[in-house]
């Protein structure tokens, strides 16, 4: 009989809450009460402080809220220990500092079964007792059929509910995943459609869909599932599929590649496929935007860009020696620059075999926010195979490390709307055999004397080349109907490509117009554009263009393109449009689709939009002159809002034992988004990693102090996991000036706590500890425990990268005692392991096993996988170095495993490296080669730099 049956109290979570003493049921008294009661329950014998249970029950807490908390708390011990004398301390419901926690040893719940099934599960599958397995998982799911905490409420339940969902979905597809590998395909079928049509934005449910009808011989219909599932990703999130999924689908569209099944199946460290041992060690990157279909003319200016790729002869003159040729073109705003420089571009892109980078430098965006050259070559440096982690700090530093990894590579590089040479000169090659083009509004007469770049002076289009163009867009014979209104309408044009396009868009969007017609409305247009040329005259007609294609848009698509200059950029998703539109999600997609087809607006991906600089100043002087200052602010607020709540939204899926920061109600109608999983947040981080670091530069500029550091707050933990240490040190910067705007101290402790982590890692000893210092001083001040918590921990990781490893130990004590004190079991589990991971560093691996292993029991009472998996992996670490292979093995394919199913591809490729190691050590060679295979799959889909460590240790296996 199970343990649980024994115990005299039983509470039961998964569906409403209830509670037996013995055979009776008790009565659990009014909504708040069972709030509380659900709050204490969840957290597994943890203390929860008044503050927190307050917070936790009411959404606005009534002004007598812990005076009803002791009410409740009276009440429940009651309840729970009726028999219990007077004078006798509580036995059940203990208090704890200002608050209070159930003692766990003395009641059992639903909950807890339904978490040692799955254990049990795991174990007999392990074991290879699939059926055992599959009837423990599934007698743990038929209790579990209703929304957990049923009828309570408040925020803290609410919240549980969505993840007591989300862990009943894992099991359900752990469950499904054992059916497949039973052979159940077809049986698993319906289930798995009606999981799909009931969670559209999950790619495991997808990829678990996809496998089965495979394997039902109903490839068609899976196919048409990843269809459906990327364009779903596409439109609601702006995302493409992950990898995994992606992965999948190429294996069905190839038959030779076999079935998809090892792909879905999610396999571990021994069953990995190999990688392709004559992959290239070099990263070939292709970044080349794509060229434009109707492309016509320029026919001299493509001579002339031609002739830096000849040998030297003729009249030609060739790149001095020891450079490499730069080509300068040079024109007024909508001129057709980028157009010709991305054609040429594609032209000659076979003749440099190491591949194609672009960046657009953003030179003369109208909201002044140019692209840094640094962020230009960190950017470079990544395409090229560095990690995100490895790029050094300093221009200078990342410049010399670009020169050489294009020392010996035939790069081109196209640098787009350059301002300057200043902004261009780091960004160029240091010896030859790559190629550059530049494209600027302005000479750059310091390059062309300095670095020997040949300047093309692109001018407007003659009458044949505009009349060409409008052929490419509207057929031959059309244009050939009206030569009279093609002539007009290429005068009133001024012979400017951009203002060709948006008229030729709008024909060819009605074809039922008379071009006649057209080029009337364009005499009667009228226009602002003054400022666009920046000083440079492109004439009134080309003016009105842009006014007369505006006013021809529904009166949603002309709000939207206004509303969308108040934006940061570099580019905007579609669901960021929404909330700037202040329209739903599934409206915006037809606006911004009226958008491009009428040319002002650019799809440059999947659900991710731009504008030509020209085409965002208007929409700038529009939204300046047509919408108030109280609309533009309400724009603004809206796409704050958005992203400060979708960024909590992220870190809470990513790290949901992360300590959290009280957000202000949304005041906007944003519909921040929210993520069924950690690869759906992690790729969003990606995906908006430049918009983000925008738009917290963006509310600190204008004044949206507190969004600004609240916002970065939700960003510093992820980028610092994701490598993105240039992003954290400006983020946390802006969140520094913001908080000290609005004299917030709390708000400046965080972000110095986020810069001074940042100077660790760039190894700025000095600065590290002169920001972590000062956060510590605050948080102190403040009296806020998570948070000097937390400073400690960063101040014990400094210590440890100098060798300071006793002041390293006091810090983590420190640590330590602030979380037990505050009853956050995943924060002393998480100071337990790094305390282990100093004594590694000092070579006491009795002493570092021993925190260890405490650290992965209290990770697994908090429910802590991340913690867990890191902990594991440490216990593998210190029985390896102890000579027990066995044990660390075992650990370490723990570890795996709680990696894998968190999706973090990193650390699961970090520790099967361990593993593969603790494998060689005990003279499992094939074993230890799947496993360094497997890290090495890893490693190279996310353009790690240790790629190249795992190439050289299965070398050395090879020989």
């Amino acid at each position: 009989m199970e343990e649980t049956e024994t115990r005299p109290l039983r509470f039961a979570l998964l569906g409403p809450l209830r509670a037996w003493r013995g055979d009776r049921e008790l009565a659990l008294g009014s909504p708040q009460q069972r709030a509380v009661l659900a709050m204490l329950l969840l957290r597994r014998g943890n203390a929860v402080t008044s503050a927190d249970l307050v917070d936790g029950v009411w959404p606005v807490p009534p002004a007598r809220a812990v005076a009803m908390l002791r009410t409740y708390a009276s009440r429940l011990r009651k309840l729970l220990e009726p028999e219990r004398e007077k004078g006798q301390p509580f036995g059940v419901l203990v208090s704890a500092g200002d608050g209070y926690a159930l003692r766990t040893d003395l009641l059992s719940s639903d909950l807890d079964a339904c978490a040692r099934a799955v254990t049990r599960a795991e174990r007999h599958r392990d074991s290879g007792e699939a059926d055992l397995a599959l009837r423990a998982l599934s007698a743990a799911l038929a209790d579990w059929s209703s929304p957990a905490l049923l009828g309570v409420p408040g925020p803290f339940a609410e919240a549980a509910r969505a993840d007591l969902a989300e862990r009943r979905l894992g099991a359900v597809e752990f469950r499904i995943r054992m059916e497949l590998e039973v052979g159940r395909h077809e049986a698993v079928v319906p289930e798995l459609q009606a999981l799909r049509d009931g969670h559209p934005l999950r790619e495991s449910v997808s990829e678990l869909l996809i496998v089965a009808l495979d394997r039902c011989g109903r490839r068609a219909e899976a196919v048409e599932v990843y269809t459906r599932t990327r364009h779903t990703l596409v439109e609601e999130l702006g995302l493409e599929p992950g990898p995994s999924l992606r992965a999948l689908h190429s294996r069905l569209l190839d038959p030779s590649a076999g079935t998809p099944d090892d792909t879905a199946r999610r396999p571990g460290p021994n069953t990995a496929a190999p990688p392709d041992r004559e992959r290239a060690l070099k990263v070939r990157p292709s970044q080349l935007p794509p060229d434009l279909a109707t492309f016509t003319g320029r026919d001299a200016e493509l001579d002339g860009v031609a002739a830096l790729l000849t040998d030297g002869g003729g009249s030609t003159v060739p790149p001095a020696p020891g450079t490499c040729a730069i080509g300068v073109i040079d024109g007024m705003a909508g001129v057709g620059k980028t157009t010709l420089a991305v054609h040429w571009a594609h032209q000659v892109a076979d003749r440099f075999p190491d591949g194609q980078l672009y960046v657009n430098l953003r030179g003369y965006d109208p909201s002044g926010s140019l692209t840094d050259p640094g962020e230009a070559v960190s950017t470079f440096l990544v395409a090229l195979g560095v990690a995100p982690q490895a790029v050094p700090e300093g221009l200078d530093a990342q410049t010399a490390l670009y020169r050489t990894l294009l020392a010996d590579r035939r790069v081109l590089i196209v640098l787009d709307n350059a301002r300057d040479t200043e902004q261009v000169r780091p960004l160029l090659p240091g010896s030859s055999g790559c190629l550059v083009i530049v494209t600027s509004r302005s000479r750059l007469t310091s390059l062309v004397a300095r670095h020997g770049a040949r300047p093309f002076a692109l001018g407007l289009l003659s009458e044949g080349e505009a009349r060409e163009l409008l052929v490419r867009r509207l057929g031959g014979a059309r244009v050939a109907a009206e030569p009279e209104a093609v002539a007009a309408i290429s005068g009133r044009c001024a012979g400017l490509p951009l203002a060709l396009a948006i008229v030729a868009a709008r024909a060819a969007l009605h074809p039922g117009f008379r071009l006649a017609d057209i080029a009337q409305e364009l005499r009667a247009g009228q226009g602002g554009l003054d400022a666009f040329a920046r000083g440079q005259d492109i004439g009134s007609d080309a003016r009105a263009v842009f006014s007369w294609s505006y006013q021809a848009l529904s009166p949603g698509a002309a709000a939207l393109f206004r509303r969308l200059a108040v934006h940061p950029g570099p580019d905007i998703s579609a669901v960021v449009a929404a909330a700037l539109a202040g329209v739903d999600r599934r409206r915006v997609r037809g606006l911004l689709a009226e958008l491009c087809g009428a040319s002002l607006l650019i799809q440059h991906a999947p659900g991710r939009y731009v504008f030509h600089d020209l085409l965002r100043a208007y929409a700038h002087e529009l939204v300046t002159h047509e919408d108030g200052a109280a609309e533009r602010e309400a724009v603004a607020l809206r796409m704050y809002d958005h992203y400060l709540h979708t960024a909590h939204h992220a870190s809470a899926v990513l790290a949901p034992f992360r300590e959290t920061i009280t957000l202000a109600e949304g005041t906007t109608d944003c519909e921040p988004l929210r993520f069924n999983d950690s690869k759906q947040a992690m790729e969003w981080l990606r995906s908006e990693r430049l918009v983000l670091r925008s738009v917290v530069e963006h509310a600190t500029a204008h004044g949206r102090h507190d969004h600004a550091w609240r916002t970065a707050y939700a960003l510093d933990l992820h980028f610092d996991r994701l490598g993105y240490w240039h992003d954290l040190m400006e983020i946390s910067g802006a969140a520094l000036r913001a908080s000290r705007a609005l004299g917030d101290p709390v708000g400046q402790a965080h972000a110095l706590r986020s810069l001074g982590f940042g100077h660790t890692r760039f190894n700025h000893e000095e600065e590290a500890l002169r920001h972590l210092g000062r956060a510590l001083e605050l948080f102190r001040r403040e009296g806020d425990a998570f948070g000097e918590a937390r400073t400690r921990r960063a101040l014990a990781y400094q210590a440890n990268r100098s060798k300071r490893h006793d002041t390293s130990l006091d810090h983590y004590a420190h640590a330590g005692a602030l979380y037990r004190s505050l009853g956050h079991r995943s924060g002393e589990a998480g100071v337990m392991n790094e305390i282990g991971w100093t004594y590694i560093l000092l070579g006491d691996h009795q002493q570092a096993l021993e925190h260890c292993e405490k650290a992965v029991s209290l990770q697994q009472e908090a429910g802590d996988l991340n913690g867990e998996a890191s902990a594991q992996d440490s216990v593998g670490y210190a029985h390896h170095h102890l000579g027990a292979y066995g044990a660390a093995v075992a650990r370490f394919e723990r570890a795996v495993e709680l990696y894998r199913q968190l999706g973090s591809s990193y650390l699961e490729a970090d520790t099967l490296r361990h593993l593969a190691e603790s494998q060689h050590a005990a003279g499992a060679t094939e074993a230890a080669r799947e496993a360094w295979e497997a890290a090495l799959v890893l490693l190279e889909s996310g353009g790690h730099a240790e790629a190249d460590e795992v190439r050289r240790d299965l070398d050395g296996l090879d020989r």
